[in-house]
């Protein structure tokens, strides 16, 4: 069966160059060789987009009946009534799977404790590991579901989910494997990252916890097939750049590249060490310095962005974005969501880019969707991320015929209709 999308408004298509490889710099501003104008029509069929051209040339060629009837000869018609169509947003770091309640947390923040202050009277992630080892995995998997198909309604249509809240082996493969199950029981791609290295348990010093990951859970969670990447809480109070560092390299034996965690609260030179080790990714990088972002750019490290996290601490928004886009340095943004920041709405971390940061609705568009999947499908998938002949059908129908939108209604979903693989697997019919 094919579907032909008619009489689309703005196709923000954002396929300009290489679209295997990040938008950057004034390329992510050129709305004229980035966004389709109103008129388009959109061919699908066996989940990939085969034909983009002017709506009545479509149906000329393939819906000649139209609109007598809507579907016939193996072609369905869908009006989109002017609406805008982007790609379907892509999430690219999140903490999807964990088990408790952190939420007394915020009036401790509010009261002036910092992050490492909470930690260590008992809160933070060592609070969500002792709930999530008790829990068992299909309560993991309920939950997770119930977060991923919230994130759906928003326009999510692939997502990262890492480990990280187990600490020892049997637990970091029972928040693996839900992840595994999360990924077959939805809609959304789920690729799963390993984040064995999110903090030290308490049954083992340090050192012995580093050997613990690199000689006893790598091995395993490689031999069951059960990751695509490895990440590593690069940061001062828990992994040092050295152990970050011993951790990737192992890992990197066993086939897994690396996304990493660097540069939160401080900056140690944990982007220049992601840059160094070859990373994909590496996240948050709020306070790395200049020459790292430079190493960055010219490494193929994509910087990410997690403007949900300080907004939810408190903190400020002065993420230098701006700078990223004057000096050609490709960045995504990403939610972040975890027990402290329950966002699954990339649209409202699209929100704070624009609203206030002050950044291009359409740049923080291509950060959400190409940008983030040159990150996560490499080596042979199929490119997600933009619209284009040849490309996988996800796809956002909007409420307004503008692309400009999709950042515009927080606490409100953007999006009207999902289509994953050409397929619609969400509906939102209340705006």
């Amino acid at each position: 069966m094919k579907t032909l999308l008619y009489n689309c408004g703005e196709v923000a298509h954002l396929s300009t160059g290489d679209d295997e490889f990040p938008l950057s710099g004034n390329r992510m501003l050129d709305r004229g060789s980035l966004i389709f104008p109103p008129g388009m029509g959109i061919l699908i069929e066996f989940g990939k987009i085969q034909k983009i051209s002017p709506m009545q040339e479509l149906v000329a060629e393939f819906a000649p009946w139209y609109p007598t009837e809507d579907e016939k000869s193996g072609t369905r018609v869908i009006d989109v009534g002017g609406k805008s169509v982007v790609p379907g947003f892509v999430d690219s770091h999140t903490h999807l799977v964990w088990s408790g309640d952190r939420s007394n947390e915020l009036a401790m923040r509010i009261s002036g404790k910092s992050y490492k202050e909470i930690a260590k009277i008992g809160g933070g992630i060592m609070k969500t590991v002792n709930s999530t080892r008790s829990a068992p995995k299909k309560q993991l998997v309920e939950s997770g579901l119930r977060r991923l198909n919230s994130a759906l309604k928003n326009g999510t249509t692939s997502m990262e989910a890492k480990s990280g809240y187990g600490l020892d082996l049997d637990s970091e493969v029972k928040l693996l494997e839900a992840i595994s199950v999360i990924d077959r029981s939805s809609p959304c791609d789920v690729r799963a990252t390993w984040l064995g290295a999110h903090d030290f348990p308490k049954e083992m010093n340090r050192e012995e916890y580093v050997q613990h990951l690199i000689s006893e859970q790598l091995p395993i969670i490689s031999e069951l097939s059960l990751a695509k990447w490895v990440d590593v809480f690069c940061e001062d109070g828990w992994f040092t750049n050295e152990q970050t560092e011993e951790i990737v390299t192992a890992s990197s034996s066993f086939g897994l590249d690396s996304r990493l965690h660097v540069d939160e609260f401080v900056d140690s030179d944990g982007l220049q060490l992601a840059s160094e080790l070859g990373s994909v990714s590496a996240d948050h990088v709020a306070c790395s310095n200049e020459d790292s972002r430079i190493s960055a750019a010219e490494s193929g490290t994509v910087q990410t962005f997690l403007p949900g996290t300080p907004y939810v601490l408190g903190k400020g928004l002065d993420l230098p974005i701006k700078k990223c886009i004057e000096e050609d340095w490709p960045f995504s943004f990403a939610t972040d969501f975890n027990p402290n920041c329950p966002i699954t709405s990339l649209p409202m971390i699209g929100s704070l880019a624009t609203h206030r940061m002050g950044i291009d609705p359409i740049a923080a568009l291509a950060a959400v969707t190409r940008n983030p999947a040159s990150t996560m499908f490499q080596d042979g998938d199929d490119i997600r991320g933009v619209i284009a002949e040849g490309r996988i059908a996800d796809l956002n129908i909007l409420w307004s015929s503008s692309a400009d939108s999709w950042c515009q209604t927080p606490g409100t979903s953007p999006v009207n209709y999902t289509l994953k693989n050409g397929d619609i697997v969400n509906s939102n019919n209340v705006y």
